[in-house]
């Protein structure tokens, strides 16, 4: 690892090559969240892409999300184990095969399985803050990680837009094509600029660790995406419910009794560790919430008397302030983080991002408010999203610093799987009639807003409960990293 990279020069500038380290890794975090929203504007068109009924080509959206919640931990272990840079570039590659097997399709197997290998690069997120921990100088670290972090919404806020003016000019392989060829960049730009991690744990992975979290986390996902569609009580979702449960309490004992377990369930059970998780869950409820409401009412039509009737592409311009806000936000939320610590971040975060949605539950008759409260809950997103990584850094070594994100940002995920399956519940619950459809009402969505408003507000409550110290994590090249192994919560500074 070069030594201009990992030490602080005179002065407090950060070295130049930090830099170039924090814009790749940044770019391939923003390469990776744009592929989640990559097909959301030809979702409606699939069937006929695909020749394939709807119900069947739901499943490339459903893929990626089961791919990435199994690949994300895993990768993160593998990361730990035997370098993060080279678990980030199979990510990375990963994606690109992904891309490219979704470009040449014509047909619905292939299509699932591009999505499925797509959906394997979700750790890069994770993996890229967990480089930054172990390669970047101390005082750059708060900044770099809330930037990463917020890459996740930065490429969701301009993926919409760039995938819907792609999929109206060009033909819809296109979009892949052009997700193949940044990833191809960021693969690129990663072995030219970014330094392999010397911080590593070796040892023997867990196999049956994987398969087991992977049983659990696909029965429980699967139950969630397609209760609305199944029936939330039919024979197979509950079957689905029942084995997940089984499965991850089986699987919690296993990894107790592992020498060497996929995840550190007594590290996971640190009191700053939990309740980031828990509080994550909430949040990423309670981010995804807004994506459900805000784009259906701008496309609906205006003779419901809430709809907005804007095209897919407006919507998405509407939507992509947002994202820029979130990447605004990071070093506001980093300096906070280095002042007051960031369990007070996240907190902030919290409360802003439920103020957003009590403005949007007021003001959702104009394109200005839609664009209003959006701006708001990204603040709120960017501020918590960029104090997670530093809690979770401030409270495990080094060499668990990938595993212990990579199960962040699955808490995320759940969060958000979890918002769509209550939205889809309550929208469907809460409807007019436009002629012959059924169509959700304007009280529906206040409704999953005010939920969103509420997870939030959860958020905020399960942070009080997280230790009052500044958790600040050290790069695994500064003298303190090697006496990292102590949790921040019993080592760190007490205010």
């Amino acid at each position: 690892m070069s030594d201009t990279l990992a030490r602080p020069v005179p002065g407090g500038a950060a070295p130049p090559r930090a830099n170039a380290v924090v814009a790749v890794l940044a770019f391939a975090g923003i390469v990776v969240s744009l592929m989640q929203t990559l097909v959301i504007p030809i979702v409606p068109n699939l069937p006929k892409y695909l020749d394939a009924p709807a119900s069947d080509t739901a499943w490339a959206v459903t893929a990626t999300l089961l791919a990435a919640a199994v690949a994300t931990p895993v990768a993160g272990r593998i990361g730990d184990m035997y370098g993060k840079r080279r678990m980030l570039l199979v990510s990375v590659a990963l994606l690109v095969t992904g891309s490219v097997v979704c470009a040449l399709s014509d047909t619905l197997v292939p299509m699932i399985v591009g999505r499925v290998l797509q959906g394997m690069a979700g750790a890069v997120i994770p993996l890229g803050i967990s480089i930054m921990r172990d390669v970047l100088p101390p005082e750059r670290l708060a900044g770099a990680t809330a930037l990463m972090s917020a890459s996740l919404g930065v490429g969701g806020a301009l993926g919409l837009p760039s995938a819907a003016l792609i999929a109206d000019r060009f033909d819809w392989h296109v979009l892949f094509w052009t997700s193949a060829a940044l990833g191809a960049v960021a693969a690129v730009l990663v072995v030219v600029l970014v330094p392999e991690s010397k911080v590593r744990t070796g040892g023997r992975f867990d196999l049956l660790g994987a398969l087991g979290l992977a049983a659990g986390l696909v029965t429980l996902l699967l139950g969630i995406s397609k209760g609305g569609d199944w029936g939330w009580t039919s024979g197979t979702v509950l079957g689905l419910f029942a084995f997940a449960v089984v499965d991850l309490v089986a699987w919690g004992f296993f990894e107790l009794r592992t020498a060497e377990p996929l995840v550190d369930l007594r590290t996971t059970a640190r009191r700053q560790v939990l309740f980031t998780n828990l509080a994550s869950v909430a949040l990423g409820f309670s981010m995804f919430a807004m994506s459900l409401v805000m784009p259906q009412v701008l496309q609906l039509p205006e003779v419901t008397g809430y709809g907005l009737g804007k095209s897919m592409l407006y919507t998405g311009l509407v939507l992509a302030p947002q994202g820029l806000v979130m990447m605004a936000m990071a070093p506001l939320s980093a300096g906070i983080s280095k002042s007051k610590g960031p369990k007070v971040t996240l907190m902030i975060g919290a409360l802003i991002v439920a103020t957003g949605y009590g403005l949007n539950i007021l003001l959702m008759s104009e394109v200005w408010h839609l664009i209003l409260a959006s701006c708001v809950i990204g603040a709120g997103v960017g501020f918590a999203y960029g104090a997670m990584p530093a809690l979770i850094m401030g409270a495990v070594p080094p060499s668990e610093t990938a595993a212990a994100n990579s199960l962040n940002a699955l808490m995320r995920s759940i969060g958000t799987s979890f918002a769509s399956a209550v939205a889809g519940v309550v929208l469907a619950q809460m409807t007019i009639t436009l002629g012959t459809t059924a169509l959700p009402s304007e009280d529906g969505f206040k409704v999953v807003m005010a939920i969103g408003g509420g997870a939030a507000l959860l958020a905020f409550a399960l942070c009080l409960f997280l230790p009052r110290h500044r958790a600040a994590a050290p790069a695994a090249g500064s003298a303190a990293a090697g006496h990292a192994a102590e949790p921040a919560e019993v080592s760190g500074a007490t205010k």
